[in-house]
């Protein structure tokens, strides 16, 4: 339990780590949206983001994580506070066990052993939750990337986007194809919106 409030370390460093790639079909009459064989290779327009980055500074990330640490925080706190208090009762029962009688000592232990098991359960419960908040932050922000990587991959004639980071396959781009900034910026934007707020542009 001493490290629960570690469990959500990895979301800055693993969430959402999946590719972003992202197929957007060419838009000409007469073909089939998806029809490999009426595409150009040599029309593919292509350009990337680091994923690393986007993840730094992405504000909605940032508000999330610091909700569910805090969560964290209060569930570990709660949790210690249990066994501390289940601690006591363990030490007082030790001290004055030389005075109890027979059934005293039994009853007393029995109703430890459920204490103690009660406490696992409650340990175990709160793990869970807060591995499913994890998740559940993971599948957000996929969806917001990858929703918003589509409209701005067809506003901007794009038909695929690469994720360029240290675990990627993308070993070098040039600069023109970083796509990052404006990724950043629109999503930062986006999610001020959502809140209500007015944001300017981050400057790089």
């Amino acid at each position: 339990m001493k490290n629960l409030s570690l469990i959500l370390n990895g979301v800055l460093l693993i969430a959402v780590g999946v590719l972003y790639y992202l197929q957007f079909s060419p838009k000409k009459s007469g073909t089939t949206p998806g029809t490999v064989s009426s595409f150009d290779i040599g029309e593919l327009k292509v350009a990337y983001i680091n994923s690393d980055s986007v993840l730094e500074k992405y504000d909605y990330l940032k508000a999330s994580a610091e909700i569910l640490e805090a969560k964290s925080k209060k569930v570990e706190q709660d949790y210690l506070n249990r066994a501390q208090s289940l601690q006591n009762e363990i030490t007082a029962y030790q001290r004055n066990v030389n005075n109890m009688t027979v059934g005293q000592v039994r009853a007393v232990e029995e109703d430890l052993g459920k204490k103690q098991q009660n406490l696992q359960l409650y340990e175990q419960s709160i793990r869970q939750e807060l591995m499913n908040d994890q998740s559940k932050l993971n599948r957000e922000l996929y969806d917001r990337i990858t929703r918003f990587l589509q409209e701005y991959g067809k506003e901007k004639g794009l038909h695929l986007v690469l994720k360029f980071d240290s675990s990627s396959d993308v070993l070098y781009g040039v600069d023109v194809l970083d796509i990052t900034q404006d990724v950043i910026i629109g999503l930062n934007a986006e999610y001020a919106t959502e809140k209500g707020e007015a944001k300017e542009p981050v400057k790089k």
